[in-house]
């Protein structure tokens, strides 16, 4: 038995190097020390299609993505707001499996719920309906028949226009609706929920039908590298830098 990983908002891209080697280093420490990494959304700046993958910014994670599942570890994926159109190609590169949102699992005994985040920050709602059409597959296919230099384009372009609109955004807006958290539980009636997307590391009580409950949420990768590992003597949020040492101590009985 070995631990298992979950990180999410690496917003990996060609401006941002180090964070790249940083994630290269990472699954090359992780080889036999997880069992399964589960990346929550958003390993990626942007992604225009499955036929950029063999684009140079994205080349060096598509083959170190690949090298790890080759060793033998399990890696699962979420989309996330800004890689909505990872697909089978990607999947079938890296050797990804690509999971629906949200996705049930069980976590050393404990039924949990993993996210990308962003479907329970309803008070956004500018953001809300601009989530439903991009997760539309209609809308999807049309994009997806623009050539790829296009698709590039469109995605720097939006990316630009929310870097511009978020500041502007009521911060409590930009956060999970604790109210939607509740209900997603109560849904599957589960009390442990582990999301990213908001960039707001730590553990936040979530009131449910079935009684107090917690959602963990996963930080980014800009000015530090957020990973929680979970082992059978708990969890822990840590930087990636601090991997073996929070391995060693989640896997104690």
């Amino acid at each position: 038995m070995k631990a298992q990983a979950f990180i999410a908002d690496l917003h990996l891209t060609a401006q941002r190097p180090q964070a790249i080697a940083l994630f290269c280093d990472f699954l090359a420490q992780a080889e036999g020390r997880l069992d399964h990494l589960y990346i929550l959304g958003d390993l990626f700046e942007y992604w225009a299609g499955d036929d950029g993958a063999d684009e140079a910014e994205f080349a060096p994670v598509v083959a170190a993505l690949r090298a790890a599942t080759r060793d033998g570890l399990a890696i699962s994926v979420l989309h996330g707001n800004r890689d909505f159109l990872l697909g089978a190609r990607f999947a079938e590169l890296t050797g990804c499996r690509l999971l629906e949102d949200p996705h049930e699992l069980t976590l050393f005994g404990t039924r949990t719920l993993i996210s990308h985040g962003d479907a329970l920050c309803t008070d956004d709602h500018e953001y809300q309906a601009m989530r439903k059409q991009f997760r539309d597959p209609h809308w999807q296919r049309q994009v997806l028949a623009r050539p790829l230099a296009e698709r590039i384009a469109m995605a720097r372009a939006l990316r630009q226009e929310s870097g511009r609109a978020t500041p502007a955004k009521d911060a409590a807006a930009l956060d999970v609706n604790t109210a939607a958290a509740s209900a997603l539980l109560d849904r599957h009636g589960l009390r442990l929920l582990i999301h990213g997307h908001t960039h707001r590391p730590g553990e936040y009580p979530v009131p449910t039908a079935g009684g107090p409950a917690v959602r963990i949420v996963v930080g980014d990768w800009y000015e530090g590298s957020s990973v929680l590992i979970a082992g059978p003597a708990g969890h822990t949020l840590a930087a990636v830098t601090d991997l073996s040492r929070t391995i060693e101590n989640v896997m104690r009985r």
